[in-house]
C-alpha cells in the first residue's frame, strides 16, 4: 500500500496507464462515442496528474488548476456528445435537431 510520500508516483503511473489506454481507444475506435469517452478519460487522468502535483509539492494552486480543468473537461465532453448525437441523427435520416 502506498504511503503519503509515494502516493504521487503511484497516481502518476496509474494516470499514465489510463492515458495510454485512452489514446489507443481514440485511435482504434470503433465508434465516435468510444472516442468521446476516451477523451473524457484523458481529462480525468490529467486531473489525477494535477492532484499528484499538488500532493508532491504541497501547493494548493494546483487544486485551482484541477478545478478549472474539470470544468473545461465537462463542457468539452458535453459538446462532443452533442456533435456525435447530431452526426448520428443525420446519418439515420433525421434532421438532428433536439426534440
Amino acid at each position: 500500500m502506498p504511503d503519503a510520500s509515494t502516493a504521487p508516483a503511484w497516481i502518476a503511473a496509474a494516470a499514465a496507464l489510463a492515458v495510454a489506454l485512452a489514446i489507443w481507444r481514440i485511435l482504434r475506435g470503433p465508434s465516435a462515442a468510444d472516442r468521446v469517452v476516451a477523451l473524457d478519460i484523458v481529462f480525468s487522468a490529467s486531473l489525477a496528474l494535477v492532484a499528484a502535483m499538488a500532493l508532491a509539492t504541497g501547493r494548493v494552486l494546483f487544486l485551482d488548476i484541477a478545478l478549472g480543468l474539470a470544468l473545461v473537461g465537462f463542457v468539452a465532453t458535453v459538446v462532443w456528445a452533442r456533435v456525435v448525437e447530431r452526426a448520428g441523427a443525420r446519418r439515420d435520416g433525421r434532421d438532428g435537431a433536439p426534440r
